[in-house]
């Protein structure tokens, strides 16, 4: 069992721009598919991104497309989320997960099992 654990939230203003980080420490993510979720108050958990172990296959969510960027250094086994132009609605707990091997889900809350506890980002307007 990994725990990752994300970092690199925070309050920003509308345009800006953050950077998440998702790690497992005494673990290495370099073994698992890995994906960006965020949860709005009242909202269900959405997807975000997907990237695969070895990065040749990314998703990203319509919502996020062109502002937002998922990557991973495999050799530190850090998962990231580079977000620009950054907008009020993207105000949400962003979560880190891994993908469950034996499924082809990547964009929903199912494919995955092991979550982080989440870092919170709020765009103020």
């Amino acid at each position: 069992q990994v725990q990752p654990v994300e970092s690199g939230g925070g309050l920003v203003q509308a345009g800006g721009s953050l950077r998440l980080s998702c790690t497992a420490p005494g673990r290495t993510l370099s073994t698992y598919s890995m994906g960006w979720f965020r949860q709005a108050p009242g909202k269900e958990r959405e997807f975000v991104a997907y990237i695969s172990r070895g990065s040749s296959y990314i998703v990203i969510a319509d919502s996020v497309k062109g502002r937002f960027t998922i990557s991973r250094d495999n050799a530190n086994g850090t998962l990231y989320l580079q977000m620009n132009s950054l907008q009020p609605e993207d105000t949400a707990v962003y979560y880190c997960a891994t993908k469950i091997d034996t499924t082809t889900v990547t964009s929903t809350p199912l494919g995955y099992n092991n979550w982080g506890q989440g870092t919170q980002v709020t765009v103020s307007s």
